[in-house]
């Protein structure tokens, strides 16, 4: 797995997270038929708020994103998106493994929507979240936090 690292996110990563998140989610949004190139960008535009969001670096380069957003009874994981040359070497994972450990101390589940038949689902799967709902379009999912540890 290459060395990663996370920051905070600045104003000025808007533009980097959106146009992954139109290469990224291409490939399902157009078999949903939902593609358009101009909202894929300016949903995550309209949406990103750099003090819930933090960027992953590999090498100091812009290689994803990851936001968590607080809500009323939970934490949404919201805008994942890590460059797809990355994909599937175990970075997502630990990433969200960081995040998570912070959740789970503090007691909060983390909601999410995936899109019918992403991938991703199975990532997210792995890591303990379980289905709530589901549309034609996207999957609710929820993990509960993980028990704190006696000792």
């Amino acid at each position: 797995m290459a060395e990663w690292e996370i920051r905070q996110a600045l104003p000025a990563d808007a533009e980097a997270a959106a146009e992954l998140r139109a290469t990224v989610m291409r490939a399902d949004l157009e078999r949903l038929g939902r593609y358009d190139e101009h909202r894929v960008r300016q949903r995550l535009l309209d949406r990103f708020v750099p003090a819930h969001t933090w960027v992953i670096e590999i090498g100091g380069a812009f290689a994803g994103c990851v936001a968590l957003r607080p809500a009323d009874d939970a934490h949404w994981l919201e805008h994942f998106y890590l460059e797809p040359g990355l994909q599937g070497r175990g970075i997502g994972t630990a990433v969200l493994g960081t995040l998570f450990e912070r959740c789970d101390r503090d007691a909060v589940p983390v909601r999410l929507n995936v899109l019918q038949g992403s991938p991703a689902r199975r990532l997210y799967e792995r890591l303990g979240f379980r289905v709530e709902s589901e549309d034609p379009v996207d999957v609710f999912m929820v993990r509960d936090p993980a028990p704190a540890l006696v000792g």
